[in-house]
């Protein structure tokens, strides 16, 4: 198949994943026929069914459309999947998600985050500024943008953005006009093998640039030194002055950032993001430098900024702090103009938090650590992977100590089977702080009940979001006057 525009009718294998739900969406506001499995119903599926798609949750040949112009499936499904292996042996063309976001993008201006963290937040912020500048664009987004309650934005055709995931060297498909790094980690050893392995795959990423493209990079990641890329290289990064893109202040106010930002083409005196974390001001700077290279202007970006309301489960506040009013500068002059936001003081505060690698887990416990230095950080985290687990736990063991209490899950399997020896302990070994425990899933709420907590954090990349509604009613129940003031 060469041509979406070809596609009246498509079943997707899978379609409750975050990436295969926003091409099932794009495909479905294209006027497409669209129909699917996934094992287990979810919120995300019923919004789907909600939108017009039919799916199906029991895995049964019988039932399947049987004269569908293509099918979709993600690498996450087994290969062994009875509906994908009587798809695989018909005439219907068979695709794996990638392979159909490729096309999807093919004839169009192209803008592809990748990172071994933060491209999805830097993917849902350009995607935002672009949207609220009124420049527009479409845009694939590997997680629920709180402002629209979607991983998918429909708009100007002609420009998408898109998240690209290195998992399944899938990034590597992609040809785009401007492309974001974010950081070169040591990840997904499965499919690299080797750290090197994953560094090339980078480098290669990057050098598909297409001509008289733009590389955004963040300063000092490995591969940066040797690329020879079709265009041009600009680069980020949060405190560096050696940067193109930089900060030179930052201050917090009652949980925004307000910083100072440096470009080659403007200063802006005071930037004010409402979300927390400060891993997320150098996101910001990053989907800023996209954002002035478009030609949009300083107001705008400030103003689309603001009111950013973040990623679910990137640093998301769900018990939230109490707002207030504050002024603050949202110009790129010295003087500049004055605007109200919200921002955050908090009695309890939990948080929940998609981190699933240990520069994650560092970079949210920092930021926490940031927002409140004199309160008890209890960190409930599920490892996701077991290969993940095995390779990193050392990584995962240092991160988390910068908690003041850990509990962890057992392992989230997701696509893995179990592996000898590898479980959450190895994990706990490398704890160095004394408050560390192991808890099951199914025994947590009984764990939590009747202790207090000042700041909770619930953080991973499996099942551990089933737990977040039960633990904030649990806590919102117990009442104000178990929790002082933070």
């Amino acid at each position: 198949m060469k041509n979406i525009n070809d596609i009246s009718s498509a079943y997707f294998i899978g379609i409750g994943g975050i990436g295969m739900s926003a091409l099932a969406r794009f495909f479905h506001r294209k006027g497409v026929k669209v129909s699917g499995y996934d094992k287990t119903a979810t919120p995300l599926t019923d919004e789907l069914e909600a939108e017009g798609m039919v799916i199906r949750f029991e895995e049964d040949v019988e039932a399947i459309p049987k004269d569908v112009d293509v099918v979709v499936y993600t690498p996450a499904i087994p290969k062994n999947h009875t509906e994908l292996q009587y798809y695989q042996n018909s005439a219907i063309p068979v695709l794996k998600r990638s392979e159909v976001l490729a096309l999807v993008t093919k004839d169009t201006f192209t803008i592809a985050v990748a990172g071994s963290h933060g491209k999805t937040t830097v993917t849902s912020m350009i995607a935002h500024i672009l949207e609220q500048a009124g420049y527009g664009c479409t845009a694939f987004v590997g997680g629920i943008m709180v402002n629209y309650n979607s991983n998918y934005l429909s708009g100007r055709t002609d420009v998408i953005v898109v998240e690209a995931d290195e998992y399944d060297r899938s990034f590597l498909r992609l040809h785009p006009n401007v492309a974001v790094i974010t950081a070169v980690d040591t990840d997904h050893l499965d499919i690299y093998g080797t750290e090197a392995g994953v560094q090339e795959a980078f480098r290669l990423f990057a050098e598909q640039l297409k001509e008289n493209g733009l590389l955004v990079a963040k300063e000092g990641i490995s591969i940066l030194p040797d690329l020879e890329v079709k265009g041009r290289i600009t680069t980020y990064d949060l405190q560096s002055q050696t940067a193109d893109f930089h900060n030179r202040q930052i201050s917090i106010l009652g949980g925004a950032y307000i910083f100072e930002l440096h470009t080659p083409a403007n200063r802006y005196a005071q930037l004010a993001l409402n979300i927390g974390g400060l891993h997320n001001v150098e996101n910001a700077i990053a989907a800023i430098a996209v954002a002035e290279n478009l030609g949009i202007e300083g107001q705008a970006i400030a103003e689309a900024l603001a009111t950013f309301k973040g990623i679910k489960r990137r640093f998301e506040y769900i018990i939230q702090p109490k707002p207030k009013r504050a002024a603050i500068a949202l110009s790129e002059s010295e003087e500049g103009g004055v605007e109200d936001i919200e921002v955050k003081r908090n009695r309890v505060v939990m948080i929940d938090d998609y981190a699933h690698h240990p520069e994650e887990l560092r970079a949210l416990l920092s930021s926490v650590r940031d927002l409140y230095p004199d309160k008890k950080i209890t960190a409930i985290f599920q490892p996701h992977l077991y290969s993940r687990t095995k390779d990193l736990a050392e990584g995962f063991g240092k991160s988390l100590s910068l908690a003041d209490e850990v509990i962890l899950l057992d392992i989230y399997p997701a696509r893995e089977k179990p592996m000898e020896g590898v479980t959450s302990k190895l994990i706990l070994d490398k704890i160095t702080i004394e408050k560390k425990s192991i808890c099951s899933k199914s025994e947590i709420l009984k764990q939590l009940e009747g202790r207090e907590f000042e700041v909770l954090l619930t953080v991973g990349a499996g099942d551990i979001s089933d737990l977040v509604k039960p633990i904030k009613e649990m806590y919102l129940g117990v009442g104000e006057r178990k929790f002082g003031d933070i």
